[in-house]
């Protein structure tokens, strides 16, 4: 007859296998299969400015003649290079891109760059870092510290430690800091896109911005006045956001033949184009020139063809040779 069990033995005979398997685990074996391991996702890397990646983009969509890579303090960027189609060259038209665009923008930088040279011009498209506003907040270095600090620190009396509240870090300071770096880095950028067509021999060098760039070609020749370039050309011209002086108190100041182009349509842009007007007549500046422009939108191309024709007008009429010994460098 087989045997019989009470359901109390039959339980403990079945939990034995159960008891047998956990006390050959190791300790904390179930603690660590239910909690997941803090390195196992590992951390991403920083992802590259846009006008990095868009950079990579336009080297693979033009031609390598036009590429020029340019060196502007430890780095190192895409130019676009273009030389004049002509026997006798005018000289070097720079083109500096706004916020929005690249080096080869469908709006203004990118078709003004291909024709020009048909105009007699050489032309040079920079790219420019990305919008201060897109950068990541600025580290700034905490002071070092020493044995010595650390062991007057310790002797300090708990109270006095209390005391002492912490020194909460400037924003203020932060964003000047951030500014000031984003700026040199666009002048280390446009101090090499000119030391490129000097080498080139261009009889004149003209600076041209679009948008922001606008305002960094004006704030580089009123900050290094180099000596061989008399031309600005400004189009739609816009202040980055945190940055200053406003346009109509940094154009006016300086002693170049400038050509001011806006477009009519939006109020704002109109105004601003008024005011600074108005403050280079106030100056009495000789060689500051003024055109409105109409915006089309629905029909791009000639749009940009008005543009380039009444540039084109400007540089045959307006334009300022440089003197020969700057020419030559001397």
């Amino acid at each position: 007859m087989p045997a019989r069990f009470s359901p109390l033995a039959l339980a403990l005979l079945l939990a034995l296998p159960v008891l047998a398997e956990q006390q050959d685990s190791p300790p904390g074996s179930a603690a660590a299969a239910e909690t997941p391991s803090e390195d196992a996702a590992p951390e991403r890397p920083a992802l590259p400015e846009r006008s990095v990646s868009e950079a990579q983009a336009l080297e693979q969509r033009l031609e390598q003649r036009e590429q020029q890579w340019l060196q502007a303090g430890d780095e190192r960027f895409l130019a676009l290079w273009l030389p004049a189609n002509v026997g006798e060259p005018s000289g070097a038209v720079i083109l500096l891109p706004g916020d929005a665009e690249n080096a080869d923008g469908a709006t203004a930088v990118g078709p003004l760059r291909r024709k020009l040279p048909d105009g007699g011009w050489h032309s040079l498209s920079l790219t420019l870092p990305d919008p201060d506003h897109d950068a990541p907040p600025l580290r700034l270095p905490e002071p070092p510290t020493s044995a010595a600090t650390e062991a007057a620190a310790d002797d300090e009396a708990p109270g006095e430690a209390e005391a002492a509240p912490s020194a909460a870090p400037d924003p203020t300071a932060n964003d000047a800091a951030r500014r000031s770096a984003h700026a040199q880095r666009l002048m280390a950028r446009i101090d090499a896109g000119i030391a490129f067509a000097r080498q080139q021999q261009a009889s004149r060098i003209v600076l041209l911005g679009h948008g922001s760039g606008a305002y960094w070609a004006a704030q580089y020749l009123a900050e290094r006045q180099p000596e061989d370039i008399h031309n600005l050309l400004l189009v739609a011209a816009a202040v980055p956001a945190g940055f200053s002086p406003p346009l109509d108190e940094l154009v006016p100041q300086l002693e170049l033949a400038t050509g001011d182009f806006y477009y009519k349509d939006q109020a704002g842009d109109r105004q601003a184009a008024l005011r600074r007007l108005q403050a280079s007549k106030r100056v009495k500046h000789p060689t500051y020139v003024q055109v409105a422009m109409k915006a089309l939108p629905g029909n791009r191309g000639i749009e940009q063809e008005q543009l380039y024709r009444r540039l084109r007008g400007w540089l045959s009429l307006n334009i300022r040779a440089a003197a020969p010994s700057a020419m030559s460098g001397g």
